[in-house]
């Protein structure tokens, strides 16, 4: 299992949201690009960048973070947040970008998801927001008609890989991700699968490899020092 340090980009600036809420945000930081460098240091393998604005907006804002975050880093980096055309999965990889995650326009448009595997192939990430079991989308500001399953089943079809499975309910808590949810779309589908929104300390994330979930994205534990990154890689060994 793979840890993958996030990096929320609001206005330029590294922030953690609570809950999903636009208007509940922390800012940690203002040079995202000096933080992946440090989750680098510490020995993160991959970086986590969602460019929040770009998620309300739909269409990337902060691309100069992005770019900056690529040259700084040497492991690769995956970016969600505004990505709706053909066009923005191109400027991401020029960025720098190894994956691109692909939320909104996935729920709206199954044939764009199609096109984009058959283009990009596993470099094309799904993010599934889930909010009671329901997909959210628009920056996770509105409920789709989808159950989170369903909708990773029908991305399977279509030739997707991996996904990016957020509890909306658990993300910025720090109380502890949504095993059950976890652990039921890892048996319930054969994607490989990125547990977000909840780890708050290293208990979580042991619990979470006994879920068989590829990875776990973790933000706001990292900021607070709830969780040493250095430890939560060693307990994923």
């Amino acid at each position: 299992m793979r840890i993958y340090p996030a990096i929320d980009i609001k206005g330029g600036n590294c922030v953690r949201l609570y809950k999903g809420r636009f208007s509940d945000v922390t800012i940690y930081g203002n040079s995202p690009e000096e933080m992946a460098l440090k989750w680098q240091e510490l020995g993160a393998e991959y970086i986590h960048v969602v460019d929040l604005d770009g998620a309300l907006r739909g269409r990337g804002v902060n691309e100069n973070s992005i770019k900056e975050i690529c040259r700084a880093v040497s492991v690769p980096v995956q970016c969600g947040g505004g990505i709706r055309s053909m066009e923005d999965i191109e400027r991401k990889l020029s960025l720098g970008i190894s994956r691109v995650i692909i939320g909104t326009k996935a729920v709206s448009d199954r044939i764009f998801v199609s096109e984009a595997v058959r283009k990009y192939g596993d470099k094309i990430v799904i993010g599934v927001d889930a909010k009671d079991g329901k997909v959210v989308i628009e920056g996770w500001e509105k409920l789709s008609e989808y159950d989170a399953v369903e909708f990773a089943q029908l991305m399977e079809g279509l030739g997707v890989q991996t996904i990016v499975y957020t509890d909306v309910s658990t993300d910025g808590t720090l109380n502890g991700p949504n095993i059950g949810a976890m652990r039921e779309m890892v048996q319930k589908t054969n994607l490989k699968v990125i547990a977000s929104g909840g780890v708050g300390d290293i208990s979580h994330i042991k619990e979470l490899k006994n879920t068989g979930v590829d990875g776990v994205i973790i933000g706001k534990a990292l900021y607070t020092d709830n969780v040493d990154l250095r430890e939560a890689i060693k307990a994923c060994e």
